[in-house]
């Protein structure tokens, strides 16, 4: 089969699209046709390498796993003997730890979710990683009511969440460029700031939770805009090329025990898809997708996701 491949780390130019075996399915795993792929901040960093720290899992002087990609929106080919939710035919989407980039992937049953019904492929496959990061973030966290702001309201996990938010009750300021206030507004925030023009941590404004998915602003000058009990999750900031932004957000997992704020980092680490699921078919969630391209593409995908600042998501389609 087909698969973007890297066999070492670097930009975009590493990656090929190489002839590789198919994937065979454990007892507990699927076979999924690839429809649809949608890229995420993570393949950039798995291709890069940087922040190095990531080497940790993915191999230190060169991939382990030479295929990219981690969403995932196909149909069923095969199942092992011990799969039971699923059949050849199925439609299904889901987030795995790397392989999706291909023609066909192996998935672990229990990462496998049915497509929605009135999405298709690939707004599935926008789904998994960044909807499921913003559902870990604010789940449990926001209450009908709160005032809530996402910082970086334009990107792959931002336009999820203002949606999410919005679901959960909250009033929600989303702050983007000036060339996103529109996707933005139309995702349903309640209010939007061009960070071009203002910065919301000079404003009178205090908002119960910040989600700051860019981590271009002081922890300081984000705990000023909180309330005096005001919860500030963490995702992104400046830590160099060997730790990321893990310098940043263990600094505020050690400040949060002294203070009635609450500092926590962004963790998604649950895979279940159901509650996602019921938001889309419910009309409160709907993948935004800035562009397409083909699997032969990909390089030119990832270079436009890390390199131009895409917004919402970009997506690979793999079979039409």
């Amino acid at each position: 089969m087909k698969a973007i491949c890297h066999y070492t780390y670097g930009s975009p130019d590493v990656l090929e699209l190489a002839d590789i075996d198919m994937p065979v399915p454990g007892d507990e795993d699927v076979l999924v046709r690839v429809h649809a792929v949608s890229l995420n901040r993570a393949d950039w960093f798995v291709t890069t390498g940087t922040p190095y720290a990531i080497r940790l899992a993915f191999g230190l002087r060169r991939p382990k796993n030479p295929v990219l990609g981690r969403d995932v929106a196909g149909r069923v080919t095969a199942v092992g003997a011990k799969v039971t939710r699923f059949q050849p035919g199925d439609e299904v989407y889901a987030e795995i730890s790397t392989g999706s980039l291909a023609e066909y992937a192996r998935v672990p049953e229990r990462l496998l979710a049915r497509k929605p019904a009135n999405l298709t492929f690939e707004q599935a496959a926008a789904v998994p990683l960044a909807a499921v990061t913003a559902l870990a973030a604010l789940s449990g966290r926001v209450r009908s009511g709160d005032e809530v702001l996402i910082n970086g309201a334009s990107g792959g996990v931002g336009t999820f969440a203002v949606q999410i938010a919005k679901a959960f009750g909250a009033r929600v300021t989303g702050v983007c460029s000036t060339r996103n206030t529109d996707l933005v507004r139309s995702l349903g925030a309640d209010d939007v700031i061009d960070y071009t023009k203002d910065d919301f941590t000079r404003g009178e404004r205090r908002y119960d939770v910040i989600l700051d998915l860019v981590g271009n602003h002081r922890l300081s000058a984000l705990r000023r805009t909180l309330t005096p009990a005001g919860t500030l999750l963490l995702s992104a900031g400046d830590g160099g090329r060997w730790f990321g932004p893990m310098r940043r957000i263990l600094l505020a997992l050690v400040i949060s025990p002294f203070g009635r704020q609450s500092l926590r980092t962004v963790n998604p680490g649950r895979s279940d898809l159901a509650e996602l699921t019921g938001l889309i078919e419910a009309g409160k969630v709907t993948p935004a997708i800035d562009r397409t391209y083909p699997l032969s593409e990909t390089a030119e995908a990832l270079r436009y996701l890390g390199v131009e600042h895409a917004r919402a998501k970009v997506v690979i389609t793999v079979h039409p």
